[in-house]
């Protein structure tokens, strides 16, 4: 069954970004820091060390553990603190020998943006207002507003507990502001016109002012995504997949697209789109074959297909796991084994329960920049 329940997708968090979107350089620079140190974002000179403002450096943890790029645990019995620790997907995407550190091409935008939306057990999503308008929404055009009264009724029916409104309209206004090619400002707000130029996401074009300076509103676009590479479709597909069976089977394409948590809502594509990606995929993969029986089309998968996802998205960067000295998954585990307590934690946390383990009791800075 699709998760169509927020609390089995995403665990509580709201309004962790500072009011910051994602800016150039970021993911990166987090990425260097804590593979170095892993309580970088918690040092007394993490301004000096990230090179921005104090909150500016809680947006930068934000986003780092959003996009599945870091996890948090403690390092040690006797102490309340989080450290952040690199996944291996942050290794490799964005370390210096990475697929893409500076993440130059769109096509890694569209990986980052479906690790943000989507979920599986043990990775859910740590950006429940984000899930919540790319999958549960059922519609495509809406105000601040209408946005915030579902995110507030799925919160509800899915937590024990809810956050302030004022949280939800702070998430719907960074969604906004970090995919929006155009919206109207407001004055005063941190980093307003700065996000709007240095967000790389609005790159993706997923949506679009429509309203007035009166009555501002957004859409979201549906349309044949150029800039989205047939193999990053195809892993995504693949990734969705496995939150099913990590078994030789099939999932039919109309899932594939449909579905809640499923990339043809995340990407705002639709079946002809994934059809075509996974054909050209499948070409190149004789373990991949799309089946049609009585009218449906299915995507037919002879291994593990989060194994097979990573296969396909790996060739589309020129096969970075074979590159010297990249580490497997097991050897990087090795290196950093909190990364897996910090999986078997969430893994043991119950969906209802409003609470973000990897979080710390108190947010370590207050100011603004």
């Amino acid at each position: 069954m699709s998760d169509s329940r927020l609390g089995e997708a995403a665990l509580f968090a709201f309004a962790r970004h500072e009011t910051f979107a994602p800016r150039f350089g970021w993911l990166h620079k987090a990425y260097m820091q804590v593979k170095r140190d892993q309580g970088a974002f918690l040092a007394d000179d993490a301004p000096v060390l990230f090179g921005v403002g104090k909150n500016m450096v809680n947006a930068m943890r934000y986003w780092s553990r959003a996009f599945k790029l870091t996890r948090e645990h403690s390092p040690g019995k006797g102490t309340q603190a989080k450290f952040s620790y690199p996944t291996w997907e942050a290794r490799w995407l964005l370390d210096e020998d990475g697929a893409d550190p500076y993440l130059e091409e769109n096509g890694s935008l569209w990986l980052l943006h479906w690790w943000l939306v989507s979920s599986r057990p043990g990775a859910k999503s740590h950006a429940p207002t984000w899930y919540t308008a790319f999958h549960l929404a059922p519609f495509s055009r809406f105000t601040v507003g209408d946005m915030a009264q579902l995110v507030t009724r799925h919160v509800n029916f899915s937590y024990d507990k809810s956050p302030e409104e004022a949280s939800i309209v702070r998430d719907i206004d960074c969604l906004t502001k970090m995919y929006a090619r155009s919206a109207p400002e407001k004055a005063g707000s941190p980093g307003s016109y700065e996000d709007l130029l240095a967000c790389p996401f609005r790159d993706l074009d997923l949506l679009t002012f429509v309203g007035t300076r009166g009555k501002p509103e957004w859409q979201f676009t549906s349309r044949h995504r150029t800039s989205l590479p047939a193999r990053i479709l195809a892993y995504a597909c693949l990734d969705y997949a496995a939150k099913f069976s990590r078994q030789a089977n099939s999932i039919s394409v109309a899932r594939l697209a449909n579905e809640p948590g499923s990339p043809g809502r995340a990407f705002r594509v639709r079946e002809n789109e994934i059809v075509t990606a996974l054909q050209k995929t499948a070409a190149d993969h004789p373990q991949l074959n799309l089946t049609e029986a009585v009218g449906q089309r299915s995507l037919a998968f002879t291994a593990d297909p989060f194994v097979l996802a990573w296969e396909v998205l790996d060739e589309q960067y020129d096969f970075v796991t074979r590159r010297p000295g990249f580490p497997s998954r097991e050897e990087w585990a090795a290196k950093f084994p909190k990364l897996a307590e910090s999986e078997q934690k969430e893994l043991a946390t119950k969906a209802t329960n409003a609470t973000d383990i990897s979080d710390t009791p108190a947010t370590l800075f207050k100011e603004t920049a």
